[in-house]
């Protein structure tokens, strides 16, 4: 764990550069929808699709590199008596690369970082939860119409596990993000 967090503070500081500072804090929304597949060990393994947000922010160092958190709800259901939820808070570093002049127009970014993802589980009044924390990565695609403003579709993958249980989340979700 020390090892991946001493990686992303190099990276971040490798992205400093005094000649382009076009630094600044960033929010984003994304909604979407995610697929989550769960492996128990001895019962088998199953798969289902809920409807997922996250919320995201963070700070460019320069065109190219910010550092971001996040918190993303990525399933929460409940039928016959049994409830799900898994979410997931994080950190990690974001590459993008824009085509357009002054940064404007479509892009592509790249985020990885470090997960923390809990899932609570609850059955005929028995109820447990459990976390884990795994490297993230994603990918996504946009336009951003002014320095300030931009869309953008996303696709992320979240692992998580623990006692004999292993759990994956795909989100893919269309996000809103402000420049300040």
């Amino acid at each position: 764990m020390k090892k991946i967090f001493a990686l992303t503070a190099t990276i971040a500081l490798a992205g400093l550069s005094t000649s382009a500072m076009a630094a600044g804090g960033f929010v984003r929304g994304e909604v979407g929808r995610s697929h989550v597949s769960a492996d128990v060990d001895g019962f088998g393994s199953d798969s289902d699709n809920d409807s997922s947000y996250s919320i995201r922010g963070g700070y460019y160092f320069n065109d190219n590199f910010a550092v971001e958190g996040f918190y993303s709800n990525l399933y929460d259901k409940s039928q016959d008596g049994v409830s799900g939820k898994l979410s997931a808070i994080g950190i990690g570093l974001v590459g993008k690369k824009n085509f357009g002049a002054d940064n404007t127009g479509f892009f592509i970014d790249g985020r990885a970082g470090i997960a923390r993802g809990k899932i609570e589980l609850s059955f005929d009044g028995d109820s447990g939860s459990d976390t884990s924390t795994k490297p993230y990565f994603g990918v996504g695609a946009g336009y951003d119409f002014s320095k300030n403003l931009g869309v953008s579709l996303n696709w992320d993958y979240l692992k998580g596990s623990g006692d004999g249980l292993s759990i994956t989340a795909k989100p893919v979700t269309l996000g809103v993000e402000y420049r300040f």
